[in-house]
This record gives C-alpha cells, sequence and structure tokens, in this order.
C-alpha cells in the first residue's frame, strides 16, 4: 500500500482526487490548516496532519515516510496582490517539492494550471509546448502560476520524478470553498450584470481527479498535460447555463475598454458588486486550449461537456436554492433595454 500525501486535499479538486487514492487503497495523509472546513474529507479513511505549505517545518514532517505526493493547495484569489500570490503559489510550491525532494519520493505530480501556460492568441487553441507570453498581460495570478511550474521544474536535474497538470475552469459538485464554481453561483444568482467576450477552457472535477492519477502512474517526468475539455466563447457558455438552469443569461454585453473604465471606477469608489480591473482583463483574453497530449499520452477520456454544467447547477440549488433565481427568472429590464439597444449598434 503507497503511502501518498495531498496538499489541498479540503479543496475542490484536492477532494476528489483524495477520494479517488483512497478507493484505490492507498494510505493517504493529507495536510490540513487550523481553520480549515474539512467537511470534504467526510467519510474518507484519510490521515490529517497540521501543515502548511509555506511552513517548511511542517511540511518536513508531513513528508515523513511518504512515497508519493499530489501538490494541489493553492489559491484561485485574481484580487490577491502580487506579493501574496507569489508567497502561496511559488514559495509554498517550492517548499512542498524541495521537501518531496528530500524525502525522496517515488512520484510527484503539481497541480498548476492553464494560466501558467497563458492564454491563446487570437484564432488559435494553445496547448502544452506554446511559448510562454502571459506576463503580456500584467495578471499576477498568471506570472505567479508561470514562476512557480518554473520552480518546480528546476528540481527536476536534482532528482524530483515530477510530473505537472493544468486543468482549465473546473466545475461540478462539491467546491466547499466556491472557487472556481463561483461564476456558475453568480450566475445562478443573477449576480453578472454584464460581461465581455471571451473564451474559457471548462472541464469537469471527477475528469480532472481522473487525470490526476494517470499523470501519476503513467505521465513522463518533466512534462505537463492540459486537463481540458470544452473551449466556449462567454456567449455560449453563458446561453448553455441558461438553457440549463432556466435562469436567463446576462443581457448587457459590453467593450472590454468600457467594461474596465467602469471596473476602475468601481474600484476606486468602493462599489461592491463590480468586478476588479483584472477580472475583466482575464474574462476578455482567449482560454482556449487542446487536451491531445493528455488523451494521447495518459489515455484520459473527458466525460460530455454538459455533465459538469447541470452538476453545477443541481450542487447548487441543493445547498442555496433559496438563494438562486428560480427558473424562468429574467434579467432586469433595463439591462434587457440596454443590451438589447447595444446589440443593434453592433456593440
Amino acid at each position: 500500500m503507497a503511502r501518498t500525501l495531498v496538499t489541498g486535499a479540503t479543496g475542490f479538486i484536492g477532494s476528489h482526487v483524495t477520494r479517488l487514492l483512497v478507493e484505490r487503497g492507498d494510505e493517504v495523509v493529507v495536510t490540513v490548516r487550523s481553520h480549515s472546513d474539512t467537511s470534504a474529507l467526510d467519510g474518507l479513511e484519510v490521515n490529517r496532519v497540521r501543515a502548511d505549505i509555506c511552513d517548511r517545518h511542517s511540511i518536513r514532517s508531513a513528508m515523513r515516510g511518504v512515497e508519493r505526493v499530489f501538490h494541489i493547495a493553492g489559491t484561485t484569489d485574481l484580487r490577491a496582490t502580487r506579493a501574496q500570490l507569489f508567497a502561496v503559489i511559488v514559495e509554498g510550491t517550492r517548499i512542498v517539492f524541495e521537501e518531496a525532494l528530500r524525502a525522496e519520493v517515488e512520484r510527484a505530480v503539481y497541480t498548476s494550471s492553464v494560466a501558467a501556460i497563458g492564454p491563446s492568441p487570437p484564432g488559435e487553441t494553445a496547448d502544452e509546448t506554446s511559448v510562454w507570453e502571459g506576463g503580456l498581460h500584467r495578471i499576477p495570478y498568471l506570472d505567479a502560476k508561470h514562476e512557480a511550474e518554473v520552480a518546480a521544474l528546476r528540481l527536476i536535474p536534482r532528482g524530483l520524478p515530477l510530473v505537472i497538470v493544468n486543468p482549465g475552469l473546473v466545475l461540478g459538485a462539491g467546491d466547499p470553498g466556491r472557487s472556481s464554481t463561483a461564476l456558475v453561483l453568480r450566475f445562478l444568482r443573477r449576480q453578472i450584470p454584464a460581461y465581455v467576450n471571451g473564451t474559457l477552457n471548462v472541464v469537469g472535477v471527477q475528469d480532472v481527479a481522473r487525470g490526476h492519477l494517470l499523470a501519476e502512474v503513467r505521465g513522463t517526468v518533466g512534462e505537463r498535460y492540459i486537463l481540458g475539455n470544452r473551449n466556449f466563447t462567454t456567449d455560449r457558455l453563458f446561453a448553455d447555463l441558461g438553457r440549463l438552469s432556466g435562469v436567463q443569461p446576462p443581457a448587457l454585453k459590453l467593450p472590454v475598454d468600457v467594461a474596465l473604465a467602469l471596473a476602475f471606477t468601481g474600484q476606486r469608489l468602493g462599489v461592491s458588486g463590480l468586478p476588479y480591473p483584472v477580472e475583466v482583463r482575464a474574462a476578455s483574453l482567449q482560454w482556449r486550449f487542446s487536451n491531445r497530449r493528455a488523451c494521447g499520452e495518459l489515455g484520459w477520456r473527458t466525460s460530455p461537456h454538459e455533465d459538469c454544467l447541470e452538476e453545477t447547477i443541481a450542487w447548487y440549488r441543493r445547498r442555496n436554492g433559496d438563494q438562486l433565481a428560480p427558473p424562468g427568472s429574467l434579467q432586469p429590464l433595463l439591462f434587457r433595454v440596454v443590451g438589447g439597444a447595444l446589440r443593434r449598434t453592433g456593440w
């Protein structure tokens, strides 16, 4: 029985990966912090150790006797400062894998993100070989994810048997921290008054969890594997969410410069409910990716792309039904009128 350490096991992806490892028969050790919500681990036979990825001493203790490591912990908060993001994403990753190297683990899997590859050029689809140009967009989260990959890869020549997976936007049931599924929650609450053109690669969390285990078993050391499924334009994603949930999609699509101006103004005035400029910039990019390598080399297969949309909607209906717009809900009349006027003018 392999002894496997999982960081971030209390989170969305981590809890699903942990469940599969337990089902596989691994002796699973999970890191938890003093304030961690561990409800996602209820019913799972795991060994819980108090550790923080930014605390080298606690991570070193957690590594004792470990043969495999899945480093999934991190943050997806676009609003965090550059210093905060680099402290958690870059330094935390460096600490985990330096200690994994010291513990002489047999295999290490790092949960990165398509953000580390960067958005695809207009009209193109990016893959694992794409040249990094994400720094041009001045989004600290992208820079941190890319730098964390670089830090981890530098340990391979020293003997770290590392494989990287790069999930897209992960949806599905069981997101305890409301991280990547927050977009759907806000949609169901009609809290997206307007949006901008963009493209998102959406993938189901159960598919992503299976991809982690396949990468650990079949992945090539030093390679990364995009775990993504359907590339959605924002228009198409919102249309599908509307059709499946019965909630009318946002009616107001804005040019990026207009949306940025509103976001900057809202941030300066402290207006709640409006996106930050960094969120607008990220949403306006083309996150279009190919999963060909993961499918070909790992034997990974994805579920029908609508499954994860339906699962996310059903999850929030069960947990937050009284806080969501009921099926048949329309967007505010003002937004529908303005949105129709803008479409007629070609905006």
